[in-house]
């Protein structure tokens, strides 16, 4: 067959990831065999594939969606921020070395694209059809000359063009006409038409406006999907979790036990893999917010110091606010804080970075007996073992080695009272250690909390991923998609000159 199409949008955030993740699993569940690919992806939550690659969450999640094994091929280009100006490259799993936004844009990443498509054409030759997402919006004409993400990767594979909007932030006419208009005339004629996100309401009143965008740029839309919660799973750098004010908390449903239990995630700048409390989150009974004062860890009942792309500055904004001091407080009073990744190194004694910062020696905060020093290379693995009486598995992405001179240990790193530290992300989800975990923190938290004991999280994930795909199949035209997907690039769709409706 060979099939394929590409998932645009009008914004970032529009929701591409998910849109993508759901046409995966439509399809999967028509005995098509179907993979994703994301030519470049700009995320500081990624993930280790079983060959040692690190890609993108959001592909990890999309390859799930396929019921397949993610490859660095899904993602042949990943970019972690490292500040407002540089980024770390990862080129097929491997980085390859800190670049600015000027010096990326400037040269490399149209040298890229060759690679992109060798990626993507080996990806084709292997499955029926490749659902690839987009980056931003395929109208960022300051940036179309070296693009190899949205019309570049388009053009350069004859992919048709889906573009994605999000109704709920208003203006979604607008931008769906105003992305088609912005394009040149060769990108326009890859651009098929449109998907709306997230309506809410009377899908005939949307009806009208649907013909007029049809009759002003020539274009169908390919459905209208209702807004639905709880559907963000492993995004870029979204925080998947409703705000209330100042505190961005996760929904809960009610506990088992007479408890519920209060977990608070620091909010560090540039904060990384923070897809590890998901499967807290996920536990009847926890509540999950994500915070960035010092009295809003007063009750709660477990801190997660998350990872983190930028250890010591993560470090330096954690004392400037105050954070630091009621860390050290917490953790001489017993009560249960865990570190992962960068977070484990900052509750260490000390870290030596002449990589990441270039800071050299930075005193931690001194509550676990570890040591920290910043290899050049990366640590990027799949580990499994056992803790707390439990299987247990996860996977690590880090240049900081770390030195364990004391304390019991827990799994790569070590535990002092109810301090934990460990490289180790996605260990959580594993249940029974999740569980095993969890009735360690409400016994030193004096909680009568109880973890469900039937509560899966593989499980959960894969209702999500049928709930994506049932959004597709009962609310997109998939026959007229699937015709797009298998056909290829649409002809003879009007040109829009710029600026000028028709």
């Amino acid at each position: 067959m060979n099939g394929g199409l590409l998932v645009a949008g009008t914004t970032s955030d529009a929701g591409k990831s998910v849109v993508t993740a759901g046409i995966c699993r439509w399809l999967v569940r028509q005995g098509v065999k179907v993979a994703p690919f994301k030519a470049q992806n700009m995320s500081l939550n990624s993930f280790v594939t079983r060959e040692g690659a690190e890609i993108g969450r959001a592909q990890a999640m999309q390859a799930q969606a396929c019921r397949i094994e993610p490859t660095a091929l899904m993602n042949p280009v990943l970019l972690k921020p490292g500040g407002e100006q540089s980024s770390q490259v990862v080129l097929l799993g491997k980085p390859v070395g800190e670049l600015s936004a000027r010096g990326y844009h400037g040269g490399r990443q149209q040298r890229l694209l060759g690679t992109v498509l060798d990626c993507l054409a080996e990806l084709r030759g292997t499955y029926d059809a490749v659902i690839c997402e987009g980056a931003g919006s395929p109208a960022e004409i300051n940036l179309r000359r070296t693009d190899i993400v949205n019309m570049g990767i388009a053009r350069g594979a004859r992919l048709p063009v889906l573009v994605v909007g999000d109704i709920d932030r208003g203006g979604v006419f607008a931008s769906f006409f105003g992305t088609v208009a912005l394009l040149s005339r060769e990108d326009q004629e890859l651009v098929a038409g449109f998907l709306v996100n997230k309506f809410r309401g009377d899908v005939s009143l949307l009806e009208p406006g649907l013909d007029m965008l049809h009759g002003l740029t020539g274009r169908r839309t390919y459905g209208v999907l209702p807004f639905r919660h709880g559907l963000g799973i492993d995004e870029e750098d979204g925080l998947r979790v409703s705000l209330r004010g100042a505190v961005r908390e996760s929904e809960v449903s009610a506990p088992v036990g007479a408890d519920v239990l209060r977990v608070a995630v620091c909010a560090v700048p540039l904060m990384s893999n923070f897809t590890d409390v998901d499967a807290l989150a996920a536990e009847p009974g926890v509540v999950v917010r994500f915070v960035d004062r010092p009295e809003e860890l007063a009750d709660a009942d477990l801190v997660v110091v998350p990872g983190t792309r930028g250890t010591v500055r993560a470090l330096d904004w954690l004392r400037a606010r105050g954070l630091a001091d009621a860390l050290v407080r917490r953790a001489a009073e017993g009560r249960p804080t865990l570190g992962i990744c960068g977070g484990f190194q900052i509750l260490g004694e000390h870290i030596e970075d002449e990589v990441e910062s270039r800071r050299g020696r930075v005193d931690g905060l001194g509550v676990l007996p570890v040591r920290v020093r910043f290899a050049r290379g990366k640590t990027l693995t799949r580990p499994v073992g056992r803790a707390l009486g439990e299987p247990v598995q996860g996977y690590e992405i880090h240049h900081g080695v770390a030195e364990v001179t004391g304390g019991e240990p827990f799994l790569d790193g070590c535990r002092v009272g109810a301090v934990w530290g460990t490289h180790w992300h996605g260990s959580l989800e594993s249940d029974g250690f999740r569980r095993a975990f969890l009735r360690e923190v409400a016994a030193a938290a004096g909680r009568r909390f109880v973890p469900a004991p039937g509560t899966s999280f593989a499980a959960l994930r894969e209702e999500q991923l049928d709930r994506l795909g049932d959004l597709i199949e009962q609310h997109a035209d998939t026959d007229a998609l699937w015709r797009l997907i298998e056909s290829g690039a649409p002809q003879g769709l009007p040109f829009i000159p710029p600026g000028a409706p028709a």
